[in-house]
């Protein structure tokens, strides 16, 4: 099966760095990475190139000029441009471990998404991680993450337990199998059946607003956020802001309200430039 795995970016070169690699060395082999651009510099584009030579990994770069926070639209873009017929969906904050796409292929099944875990790591941490240390594994080893900075919580245990565990463990948790846009995915044929992200959301809710009409739409969801888990660097997130995040919560109760499987404000709408093309 070939994977696209969508990378969400803005401007954070050192950590996409990190997280590329991750994909370099993952046990499964057969996918391409799309990296979603929000309108970053072109330091980012040039790294993405020094990234295809190092890595040898297939590396789309998707990307529009900066008009303030319109992931969702990038994102859109990004679907289109993806050319599996499975799509995961991350962050480039987000570090895969090892086995991190092994595990999202061999869990899918037809008309499922898949919600992994992530273990969230302090910023001091974050910065200390290097490429050398995600390529050697030791970026989603629990003991060296703990003797550098990382307390004991219980995400913790997503990257300690062994398989059995981990498959008891996503089959007793209380936590919901929600759209989460670090780690989850589906198949292409469902995301655009609902025609995709909302580019009405900026930060806050946009992914699980998705997440909502996907499941609306009969997609069933599978939790397995202690089998597939990639670890979060952190980061500021200046981009808040509580007029969007009512805005955004409002879209979401009338998704609910309506059981909504559709956004007119998705992959396909109608804008001058569409209309334009179609003429």
């Amino acid at each position: 099966m070939f994977v696209s795995v969508i990378i969400r970016n803005y401007n954070a070169k050192s950590w996409l760095e990190k997280v590329v690699w991750g994909y370099a060395v993952q046990s499964y082999r057969d996918f391409e990475l799309v990296v979603a651009d929000d309108g970053s510099t072109q330091e980012t584009a040039i790294l993405i190139a020094r990234l295809r030579r190092q890595t040898g990994l297939e590396i789309r770069h998707v990307w529009h000029e900066n008009r303030g926070f319109r992931k969702c639209t990038i994102l859109n873009r990004a679907t289109e441009a993806a050319a599996g017929d499975y799509l995961l969906f991350t962050d480039g904050d987000c570090i895969p471990r090892r086995d991190f796409l092994d595990q999202h292929v061999s869990l899918a099944e037809p008309g499922c998404l898949l919600s992994g875990g992530r273990v969230l790591l302090p910023l001091a941490l974050s910065r200390r991680i290097t490429v050398d240390d995600v390529v050697e594994g030791r970026a989603a080893a629990p003991r060296w993450l703990m003797a550098h900075g990382l307390g004991w919580n219980k995400r913790l245990r997503m990257l300690t337990c062994g398989p059995r565990l981990a498959r008891l463990l996503d089959a007793v948790t209380t936590t919901r199998a929600t759209w989460n846009g670090c780690n989850s995915s589906t198949w292409k044929e469902h995301i655009v059946a609902v025609n995709g992200h909302d580019e009405r959301m900026e930060y806050g809710g946009l992914d699980r607003e998705l997440g909502e009409r996907l499941i609306n739409a009969g997609v069933r969801t599978k939790q397995v956020r202690h089998r597939a888990v990639c670890v979060h660097l952190d980061h500021s997130r200046s981009y808040a802001r509580h007029d969007i995040l009512a805005r955004n919560h409002e879209i979401r109760r009338e998704t609910r309200r309506t059981h909504s499987v559709w956004t007119s404000y998705g992959i396909r709408q109608a804008t001058p430039e569409t209309a334009r093309r179609a003429a």
